[in-house]
């Protein structure tokens, strides 16, 4: 075996950006281990299957032996395993909470008691709630407004209670992630306008003024990789942003009909009493850590058109492997 860089446990590693950045730690050096229940199947993880530094783990979450079996022998956890937006959310809370508060502070000892160094946790920021300011920042008080987002606050709390100079914690605040993955969501805004306008040429629009931030994958890719290399004294129990367009829905619709072709594509706005409006600050990432997003939506809607050209994303408006809450009822998660 070629000598590694070191372990990552990789919570929820089959997932949206877990399929991509576990390849990507792979090809950094890095020894990399993926605990997921893998309901989006295991063929997401497929390209890296037999390299040598990988390990799948398929299990829950919530199973706290296995939970210590997986962690033992890492240096780092990257914590990405959850019930990963409202809607998915809302369709079983008790499941939510479950996954996403109560599997938390087990997962966070387990982590510690093995001699894991650092442990990098995926927040939202959607923890923020509402803000009337142009710049949601760090320092802003957290108004989540829904179970998820409140859970995912409370996930920040515990974590900090765990800081100390042997067991360093760090939190990002990720903005909707959009762009082409092997485990490919069509169920986030940017992939679902792309999808609409790609297969059905209409793309609707509710409201439009509402501002929706985005961040490419593989930038998100990147700020994992990121804040595991940075010096210790840099991320420290620290909490940062990661985002980098702060769109309009209309933009972004503008984007998809611009990519894949204004004349083709018939847009439709229609009212909405949804104005829920999110803008994020990712200033304190780039001057603290000296991280900056170099990838646009542009791209990540290109991605897309060429992932469905290439027919690498069948059956894309009904399969429920693109679509959170459709695999879960399909499963019956409990």
């Amino acid at each position: 075996m070629s000598e590694s860089k070191g372990c990552v446990l990789v919570t929820g590693g089959a997932g949206y950006v877990g399929a991509v950045l576990v390849p990507e730690l792979l090809e950094q050096g890095y020894t990399v281990k993926v605990l997921d229940l893998c309901l989006y199947g295991e063929e997401v993880l497929e390209p890296v299957r037999d390299h040598e530094r990988f390990e799948l783990v398929r299990g829950d979450l919530r199973d706290v032996d296995l939970v210590a079996a997986s962690v033992a022998g890492c240096d780092a956890v990257i914590h990405l395993a959850c019930i990963s937006n409202d809607p998915s959310f809302e369709l079983d809370p008790d499941l939510g909470r479950s996954i996403n508060l109560d599997a938390f502070r087990p997962l966070v000892e387990c982590a510690r008691d093995a001699g894991v160094r650092r442990f990098v946790y995926a927040s939202s920021s959607s923890v923020y709630g509402l803000k009337d300011e142009p710049n949601v920042h760090e320092g802003m008080g957290l108004e989540p407004l829904t179970d998820y987002s409140r859970y995912k606050a409370e996930c920040e709390e515990i974590l900090a209670e765990y800081e100390s100079p042997d067991f360093t914690t760090v939190t990002l605040r990720p903005a909707t992630v959009c762009g082409y993955s092997p485990r490919q969501r069509l169920d986030v805004v940017v992939n679902i306008l792309t999808n609409f306008a790609v297969n059905e040429g209409k793309v609707k629009i509710f409201g439009g003024e509402q501002k929706r931030p985005n961040i490419h994958i593989a930038d998100m890719v990147a700020a994992y990789l990121h804040v595991l290399e940075a010096p210790r004294e840099q991320i420290s129990g620290g909490v940062f942003n990661v985002g980098f367009e702060n769109n309009t829905v209309s933009d972004l619709a503008r984007i998809v009909c611009g990519v894949v072709g204004p004349d083709r594509i018939e847009l439709e706005v229609v009212p909405t009493d949804d104005n829920r409006s999110y803008h994020i600050s990712s200033e304190k990432i780039a001057s603290e850590l000296g991280f900056r997003p170099s990838h646009s939506i542009d791209e990540a809607v290109r991605d897309l058109v060429e992932a469905f050209e290439a027919d690498r994303l069948p059956d894309s408006m009904t399969d429920s492997r693109y679509f959170n809450i459709r695999r879960m009822q399909e499963v019956e998660l409990r």
